[in-house]
């Protein structure tokens, strides 16, 4: 049975309806200007003092689009609002493509949870939001969740796969931190994900078991933060994006801004300001067992067109496998 099975960050799905609240609950700061009709109530939600807003239309449809194209079997999602959410985007913007929606909320205060969209009928479904790590056993090590979902065949009389989906510690430090001890801090919090990970899924699966984890892990598969997750001495994983074939070549870098990818293996484009070039790193990825190792038929990449990506900043990498 030939399956194909990817990832993909949506970035900041959210609905086109905010929560209705009052006015005392809006956070102050951060150069909001607030206009209504009336002065009792209003449709708003707020993080850190600014605005969220809803995903541009044009950029739902190009991500949706996008997911048409590939027309993988499973595909495991980042940075979704909610449940209703994802189900209306693939009854809307999908023409119902999926006939199996999961998403259970996690811990991003930002509201961006993990979901699964199948054509194959899925089985349990766990959250590993409330997991801690040892070094801080009073604290979700989770940013957001490790979402764990059992894979069926159409008869529902087997279990195909497990599939592991997470969205991991970003770089991100705000401006009133101190740069390198955040950047520091940041990276204990990815490590210490990346252990809790390999934990969980060592505890779960068997040496012989067929289970595939995916996500945006923040970071390169080379990264010593994440080694952990992929090197654990009873379930080694398998890097399958390491020969992508692309839907259509990298576009070219402007004059004066380098030569772009040194390889096909990237899903996220970051241009800083001034010196260094651009960086093209692959943060979107995914590993198999050592079970599924030799049923990996291809992997592939759908490359943007616009360097700062078509509806995500992030490309959807997906695999084929023979199970």
């Amino acid at each position: 049975m030939v399956i194909s099975v990817g990832t993909f960050n949506l970035n900041n799905l959210f609905s086109r309806f905010n929560f209705q609240g009052n006015n005392s609950d809006v956070p102050g700061g951060g150069g909001i200007t607030l206009e209504f009709d009336s002065e009792d109530h209003f449709r708003a939600r707020a993080f850190m003092g600014r605005l969220v807003r809803y995903k541009d239309p044009l950029d739902t449809e190009t991500i949706a689009d996008r997911i048409l194209s590939i027309n993988v079997d499973v595909l495991a999602v980042q940075e979704v609002e909610h449940v209703e959410v994802l189900n209306e985007f693939n009854r809307t913007h999908l023409n119902g493509l999926y006939d199996h929606v999961a998403l259970i909320r996690g811990n991003d205060r930002r509201m961006i949870d993990l979901g699964v969209l199948s054509k194959l009928p899925l089985g349990s479904v766990t959250s590993h939001q409330a997991a801690v790590h040892p070094d801080d056993p009073d604290e979700r090590v989770f940013s957001r969740d490790l979402f764990q979902v059992e894979i069926l065949n159409h008869a529902r009389t087997r279990k195909l796969f497990t599939l592991y989906n997470t969205h991991l510690k970003s770089h991100f430090v705000h401006f009133y931190e101190d740069a390198a001890a955040g950047a520091a801090k940041a990276n204990q919090r990815r490590q210490r994900q990346a252990e809790t990970v390999s934990r969980i899924i060592s505890a779960a699966e068997r040496p012989d078991s067929a289970f595939i984890l995916v996500g945006d892990m923040n970071d390169s598969p080379d990264s010593v933060y994440l080694q952990p997750m992929y090197e654990a001495d009873n379930q080694p994983l398998f890097n399958a994006l390491q020969e992508p074939e692309e839907t259509r070549p990298a576009k070219a870098e402007a004059h004066g801004q380098g030569p772009g990818p040194k390889t096909k293996a990237w899903t996220y484009r970051r241009n800083p300001l001034g010196p260094p070039l651009p960086e093209y790193r692959l943060l979107d990825q995914i590993w198999l067992s050592q079970k599924l190792k030799d049923k990996l038929l291809s992997s592939h990449i759908d490359r943007r067109t616009r360097h700062r990506g078509n509806g995500s900043d992030h490309d959807p990498a997906w695999i084929v496998l023979d199970v």
